[in-house]
């Protein structure tokens, strides 16, 4: 589980193509520290299992389902990508529960530059969309955001200078694709809600021992 709060940036040092999926090299600093392998690391908000360790630099491998639902599978020698490691209890949770399970893919349609920061609009499928609100967190290549609005084909986030300036999203232009991880907690009322529609009251009766 990681908090969406981004430790650095990395660089892609090498991506190999494997029979059934990738091997990726990322050079790093921070997230090096304290690390051994088979720790898990977010790659622009995909979890990521650490399979070796270099000198300033780790190694993951991303199964050809990871890569298919996410950007991992475009990256080339070089890329800039957010890193987070996973969340220890000690951590303060500074973003939300982000779980590293990207839910698809969305893309930069405008980049709106502020005084203050910059506005970032994306678009992405309904199964996405369904589960965003204004005000709301969404997950951006790993990144823990506020939604600001939403549309039907979309949603329009904002960040600060120091976000920016500490992300990948300040090479990001439009026409780029990004990793979204909506919130999982909508994704358990969805469901909730959706159980307590199909039982009825008979059924909620003898579930909580009225009719027994």
């Amino acid at each position: 589980m990681f908090t969406g709060i981004i430790e650095e940036t990395g660089h892609i040092r090498s991506v190999k193509k494997m029979q059934n999926g990738l091997h990726i090299t990322i050079e790093a600093n921070s997230v090096l520290e304290g690390t051994v392998i088979g720790d898990s690391i977010s790659v622009d908000g995909v979890c990521q299992t650490v399979e070796s360790l270099q000198n300033k630099s780790f190694t993951v491998f991303t199964s050809q389902i990871t890569s298919g639902i996410s950007t991992l599978s475009q990256k080339s020698p070089g890329d800039c990508v957010n890193l987070e490691r996973a969340l220890t209890p000690e951590k303060r949770m500074g973003g939300h529960i982000v779980q590293g399970h990207v839910d698809g893919v969305g893309t930069i349609t405008a980049i709106n530059k502020l005084p203050n920061g910059h506005q970032y609009r994306i678009t992405c499928q309904p199964s996405e969309i369904r589960y965003l609100v204004t005000r709301g967190s969404v997950c951006v290549d790993g990144i823990s955001l506020t939604v600001v609005e939403t549309f039907a084909n979309g949603f329009l986030i904002y960040l600060i200078p120091e976000s920016i300036k500490n992300t990948s999203l300040a090479v990001k232009k439009s026409g780029d694709m990004v990793n979204i991880e909506v919130d999982i907690i909508a994704k358990y009322i969805e469901k909730m809600a959706g159980l307590e529609k199909k039982e009825g009251m008979q059924e909620k009766l003898e579930r909580n021992g009225f009719l027994n």
